[in-house]
């Protein structure tokens, strides 16, 4: 196989997620006919092209016993916003936060950011104490899931 049939064939598994085991790049050799030293090298090729932007993991949250997730938007001046997301990307409790551009004049909103909690009041009492102890004060709204959707990653190939 050569070194791009490989990068794709390393693209396809990538997508449907790697095993859950000690050396997931080991098991994903092996199921390539490959060594492992050949697939880490594949995605670092993928990354240097721009082919993969992202390497993460899709969190079951809800298996987990984490039951709500809100999303917080903020409206926060634009001279500060990175520096604020990137406080609220500091809390443990926050999984998610990133910039978005208004939409004026339906939604100020420039700040999103992610809480998951065991229950909604949970999530509330986070969101409390990180505003108390940020000094956040900003216009916000917090909006909490009602639906659970399919969780899945990227789709390359």
């Amino acid at each position: 196989m050569t070194g791009s049939e490989l990068q794709v064939e390393v693209q396809r598994a990538l997508q449907e997620g790697l095993p859950i085991v000690a050396r997931p790049y080991h098991a994903l050799a092996e199921r390539l006919g490959t060594t492992e030293e050949d697939v880490i090298e594949s995605i670092r090729q993928l990354q240097d092209d721009g082919a993969i932007k992202r390497f993460g993991m899709v969190l079951k949250h809800r298996a987990l016993g984490y039951q709500a997730n809100a999303m917080v938007v903020w409206d926060v001046p634009d001279h500060i916003v990175d520096q604020i997301g990137g406080l609220l990307g500091e809390e443990p409790c926050v999984t998610l936060s990133y910039r978005r551009t208004r939409r004026t004049p339906e939604w100020n909103y420039n700040l999103f950011c992610m809480i998951h909690g065991t229950s909604r009041e949970k999530v509330q009492d986070q969101l409390a104490e990180i505003i108390s102890r940020k000094e956040l004060d900003f216009p916000h709204q917090v909006l909490f899931s009602t639906h659970c959707f399919k969780q899945r990653g990227a789709v390359y190939v």
